[in-house]
């Protein structure tokens, strides 16, 4: 695909502000080697400059009977397909004049990325990160930066004037000498076969692990967590007659968030490395929740570490989101707290004995640009880091951009967090939403087995303290097992009936589907073709509704 491109540039200069639509200035040249499959550009300054606006554009004609596919900046982001007359906030009118006028204002919402691009205010207008796709059938157009190590790769496609953009956030860097800021690769075919030339391009390598089931105790108890409840759950589901792979602790242990080592002993008196050493005794891997780069102003760290806070050149610290009423992010440059994130993986893994860890607000350590360093920078040496401090150790990551996770770790969230309901009452497209998750779940399936194995989030089926019929629960289930590779489930499952047993055995023990097709066939149903134990199937529903639309098991 060749594409003839136009720039669209801003940036700092002998501190002023200039602007260019030109690769050669008096200031800067970029150089564009445009191949039949991968695009490369590189920035030469001829003096200090650093990036407000970094973008290429090109004209693009997509069909009306096209799908635009535009990843979502992290794990909980909303991500699907659209078609070219809509609009990426017509599933929930709210998030745009709610999340961007009122919450993002106050800086609470900072697990999106609001704060630092704009989000479209009319349809036809679609843009996402690191990867993005048009789809006619089965054949893609696809186009996926192969580094996001030099800043986020930001994808656009403007159905209404005929474009698609690509821009670098570069804010932060300070360009002194020649440097590749973008390669993007440009592929053509069928759907599998452009999704494994791209991850062959990147060398990401095969994931290690296989598919899982296991149990979190977060989707019931939150941070209510007792050891009680952790040795009456543990024992039930090793009663259910099949093997469960991983129980898993989740918030609550802990004093509080950033102070990872020091566990509430009156929910926990016999502490953590008991609680792994009894979840082992019935045959289970032990997995236990952390967010390593959070920390509240509860914490030791904030009280005592003021200092290995992220913080702007004026000394502010940014809040990363509104979560536990309000956290900070660590400095992952800060030698102290390389130092001190090491001790707390140690202790986990080698000392308490905990076989997997679920990692998650990972995105907060890059909320704005430090040390002169882009935010996609920032989020691959973190995740190198927390690869070099678990060794081969399991990591499941949650609220993570995906790009810079992919080959880091072994399972990782590609969704929101299940909600309760299946009415979708979200506030930001970050937000707790079971409809948000469905359509990430089915839309990011190709980065099951190429990038790591996908956790869909729970699928829950017990009776009480749950807000929606047991077919829509059922009907979960299903869906994960088909497009997903960790089962969790979060359920006292001493009070499961026989129908229910049956749906948690069956949907555990199913092998992965291959999925031949899925997406939206009109309004708001969805339907997925597949190939099951050498069989072909169907499953549509209306997402609105999660009602079933034929093939009723």
């Amino acid at each position: 695909m060749d594409y003839s491109f136009r720039f669209h540039f801003e940036y700092y200069a002998d501190g002023v502000i200039k602007k260019s639509t030109s690769a050669q200035n008096d200031d800067f040249s970029v150089i564009v080697d445009d191949g039949d499959t991968l695009l490369n550009v590189t920035v030469i300054p001829k003096k200090s400059i650093e990036f407000i606006k970094f973008e290429l554009i090109t004209d693009m004609d997509i069909s009306y009977d096209e799908r635009i596919f535009t990843n979502g900046y992290q794990s909980w982001t909303v991500t699907r397909e659209y078609a070219p007359t809509g609009a990426m906030d017509e599933f929930n009118p709210r998030l745009l004049g709610l999340e961007k006028r009122k919450f993002n204002l106050l800086g609470i919402f900072g697990a999106g990325d609001l704060t630092f691009h704009q989000y479209p205010e009319k349809s036809g207008i679609f843009y996402g990160y690191s990867y993005a796709y048009v789809r006619k059938g089965n054949k893609l157009r696809l186009f996926g930066s192969l580094s996001e190590r030099t800043g986020y790769t930001i994808l656009t496609f403007d159905v209404n004037n005929a474009t698609f953009s690509v821009e670098k956030d570069l804010q932060g860097v300070i360009f002194k000498k020649e440097k590749n800021v973008l390669s993007l690769c440009k592929l053509e075919g069928d759907y599998d076969e452009c999704f494994d030339r791209y991850f062959e391009m990147m060398n990401i390598p095969k994931p290690r692990v296989k598919r899982k089931c296991g149990y979190t105790t977060w989707y019931n108890y939150y941070t209510s967590v007792t050891e009680d409840i952790v040795r009456r759950d543990l024992e039930s589901i090793s009663k259910l007659g099949t093997d469960v792979d991983i129980f898993q602790i989740d918030d609550g242990y802990q004093r509080t968030v950033g102070d990872w080592l020091i566990v509430n002993s009156e929910k926990f008196p016999s502490g953590m490395k008991a609680a792994a050493s009894l979840i082992h005794s019935h045959n289970m891997l032990a997995g236990l929740w952390l967010a390593p780069f959070a920390v509240t102003p509860k914490s030791y760290i904030f009280k005592e570490h003021k200092d290995w806070l992220v913080h702007d050149k004026n000394g502010k610290y940014h809040y990363a989101s509104q979560n536990w009423g309000g956290f900070f992010a660590l400095d992952i440059y800060n030698s102290e707290v390389r130092d001190y994130l090491h001790k707390v993986f140690d202790t986990v893994l080698n000392d308490w004995g905990y076989d997997m860890v679920k990692l998650d607000f990972l995105y907060a350590c890059s909320i704005i640009p430090i040390h002169g360093k882009s935010r996609g920078e920032i989020m691959c040496d973190a995740m190198d880091l927390l690869r070099a401090c678990c060794g081969d150790k399991i990591i499941l990551g949650c609220g993570v951009p995906l790009a810079p996770a992919f080959g880091k770790v072994d399972f990782c969230r590609i969704g929101a967090d299940v909600a309760l309901r299946w009415e979708n009452n979200s506030f930001s497209r970050e937000d707790v939403s079971t409809q948000h998750t469905i359509m990430n779940t089915i839309f990011r399936r190709h980065l099951d087995g190429r990038a790591f194995l996908n956790d869909p989030d729970v699928f829950l089926l017990r009776d009480n303290n749950i807000k929606m019929p047991f077919a829509k629960r059922r009907l979960i289930a299903e869906i994960n097992s088909l497009c997903g590779n960790l089962l969790f489930v979060s359920d006292d499952v001493s009070t499961y009936t026989k129908q229910q047993k049956d749906v948690f055995v069956k949907t555990v023990t199913s092998p992965k589907a291959k999925i031949l097709s899925a997406g939206f066939t009109q309004g708001k149903k969805i339907s997925i073709d597949y190939l099951l134990n050498g069989e072909q199937g169907n499953l549509s529903f209306n997402l609105e509704t999660g009602e079933r639309i034929h093939n009723e098991p």
